[in-house]
């Protein structure tokens, strides 16, 4: 068993007992969020640290208020 520790930017994302550690280029989801593994650096032989690499996340832009002018009905 491994205590593995995800990384993003030198802050701890999450830390989980596993029997299986990652490979570099592994596609990974953690907290509902995609990421690939950068690096891999074994602290020793229990614990290893993970460097992820999450993709962006592209907030929807609210419909401006022309928009939703338009489309109240007149009665």
């Amino acid at each position: 068993m491994f205590v593995i520790h995800y990384l993003e930017n030198q802050s701890i994302v999450l830390t989980l007992l596993s029997s299986h550690i990652p490979s570099v280029d592994e596609d990974v989801r953690i907290k509902g969020r995609k990421g690939k593994i950068i690096s891999i650096k074994e602290i020793n032989d229990k614990h290893v640290q993970v460097q992820v690499l999450f993709e962006k996340i592209t907030k929807n832009q609210p419909i401006s208020t022309v928009d939703s002018k338009k489309k109240k009905k007149i009665r």
